[in-house]
């Protein structure tokens, strides 16, 4: 591995700027900064966008909202915060999130630690001084004590790769950057390439203005309706009630979201009570209604067959044409394996006679032109094109600052194989300088704020332990990762996730290594982990330094 120049050494008796950097002021980025305030340390936040709000201020496309019930997609850590919000829809839009999160920052007063329109680009740790140096795209560069990165895991744009997509003369958008001001599209042909979850929240309310829409696919998706409605005042007052219980059952839970495990095999019923147990899961609304209903879904591949036929014969009673419901219908890889969608009306919009798809598997797009999208069959002409392609999932955000830990080694090197750690929190050779739910952890395998709870408390509280230790450094050591990385790849070779191509192992960006980037032994038992290291010292990990 090359290794650049070790930065030259300042003193070892200089004192940092700051205590700690935090970058991303989303959830991630908004919590640990309320945390690290708590302990009184100097704390900033860098926010490369032009207000709070990560994900939820970047993700603007129509449709866009969580696909975990916004009850539980909310933080519980003030028993207070959950008392005086209130959440208008089972699901909530971008705008509420987003209004949620300013809610939380005013509320705890954390905007006067936030420094917008500012970008991190690089990040070198000093050996002797136990310090981080962090410069920003505006020049300045601080020194601080530990760095956390609450970048998000869908942060890392993945723009188009497309010959040609420079010379189109309409307009071209990316859901993941879409307009403040909203895009009229009335009257207008419209092409939409992808259709992951972003494409799929689009496209039913795109097709409400565009005068034609085509859609591009390249791989279809096991969409499930979210029945999404208001929530009464009745409800809310329910939920409100039993808030406390909920909240200690979520993180108990094995995903952060509660619900009874299955004992039972898919293979161990007849199909009228399997079938019964899917119309049930399909009826509930839920991400994981239909993986929750029998043990091996995920383990076998039996058993996720019956589930996903069942998903593809109810696209074929929804849309009309079968051959569309064939195209829209897949039969490449397993139920779960990528994520699955929560829609409203998305295999509804293909019985619109403006509506139509185009199968990529068998006529893949060769070029964007100036006047539309060729493909090997034809040209469609037409006035919009909706990138809906994506991101650079789980490490893009991360490599993407150009890091640089002992020895001069950069993150970039030494995750060129994929990204390596202890516990999804610390790479070994990059002290102090934590990760919040990014690759090796739950991650994007359970409700984000749950994990992302868990996380800060645990980073919070190892931070805590050194600052009464008197101790300046906290290191993985090689050992305890390498045991880790091979435990989360142990756990996911048991599961049938790996061998699909998908964004979960990176096989969506050219280049990219395929590795499975989440730990798929649940958020529960990952917990249990983090504690005992915890527990026991901080093992696998490396304590050292005096006060400077």
């Amino acid at each position: 591995m090359h290794s650049a120049p070790r930065p030259s050494s300042p003193s070892a008796t200089i004192t940092p700027q700051l205590d700690a950097v935090v970058v991303g002021a989303g959830f991630s980025g908004l919590y640990q900064l309320h945390r690290l305030r708590e302990l009184g340390l100097r704390t900033r936040v860098f926010e490369a966008c032009d207000d709070i709000g990560g994900t939820w201020y970047r993700n603007r496309y129509p449709g866009a909202r969580c696909d975990v019930e916004s009850t539980a997609y909310s933080f519980s850590f003030s028993p207070e915060l959950d008392q005086e919000w209130e959440w208008s829809e089972r699901y909530a839009t971008q705008p509420e999130l987003l209004r949620y999160l300013h809610h939380v920052a005013d509320r705890f007063d954390l905007r006067k630690d936030v420094v917008l329109r500012t970008r991190v680009t690089r990040a070198v740790y000093n050996e002797d001084s136990h310090i981080w140096q962090v410069t920003t795209d505006t020049g300045e560069t601080v020194t601080t004590r530990f760095v956390v990165l609450a970048t998000g895991c869908m942060s890392a744009v993945k723009e188009p790769d497309i010959p040609g997509v420079d010379t189109f003369a309409g307009r071209a958008l990316h859901t993941a950057d879409w307009p403040h001001e909203g895009v009229d599209l009335t009257g207008r042909r419209v092409a939409v390439i992808g259709t992951g979850c972003s494409g799929v929240q689009a496209i039913p309310l795109l097709a409400e203005q565009a005068a034609g829409l085509t859609v591009f696919q390249r791989t279809p998706v096991y969409a499930l309706p979210a029945l999404n409605r208001p929530l009464t005042a009745e409800e809310t007052a329910a939920f409100k009630a039993r808030y406390p219980e909920f909240r200690a059952a979520q993180r108990k839970s094995r995903g952060g979201t509660v619900f009874e495990l299955p004992t039972q095999s898919a293979l161990e019923v007849d199909e009228a009570e399997r079938t019964a147990a899917y119309e049930a899961g399909w009826e509930s609304g839920l991400l994981s209604g239909l993986l929750r209903t029998y043990t091996d879904i995920l383990g076998d591949r039996s058993a996720n067959e019956t589930v996903a036929e069942f998903v593809r014969s109810k696209i074929r009673s929804i849309v009309t044409d079968p051959e569309t419901a064939e195209t829209l219908s897949p039969r490449t890889f397993p139920f779960g394996t990528k994520r699955p969608c929560l829609d409203t009306d998305y295999y509804a919009t293909y019985n619109k006679p403006h509506v139509g798809v185009v199968d990529l598997t068998r006529t893949p797009i060769v070029e964007i032109t100036p006047s539309g999208v060729r493909t090997s069959e034809r040209e469609h002409s037409v006035d919009v094109i909706v990138f809906a392609t994506g991101f650079d999932a789980m490490t893009g955000s991360q490599v993407a600052v150009d890091i640089v830990g002992k020895g001069g080694t950069t993150l970039r090197e030494k995750w060129a194989a994929g990204p390596r750690n202890h516990l999804g929190l610390v790479s070994a050779g990059f002290p102090n300088l934590f990760t919040i739910i990014g690759p090796l952890s739950p991650s994007v395998l359970s409700n984000a704020v749950v994990s992302i709870e868990q996380h800060v408390e645990w980073i919070t509280d190892c931070i805590a332990h050194l600052r009464r230790n008197g101790l300046t450094e906290i290191d993985a050591t090689p050992r305890a990762e390498e045991d880790w990385c091979a435990h989360v790849a142990d756990l996911a070779s048991r599961t049938l996730y790996p061998d699909v191509a998908s964004w979960y192992t990176g096989a969506n960006v050219p280049g990219k290594p395929r590795v499975f980037l989440a730990y798929t032994g649940g958020a529960d038992r990952y917990r249990a982990e983090c504690d005992a290291a915890a527990r026991d010292g901080y093992r696998g990990f490396a304590l050292s330094g005096g006060a400077t």
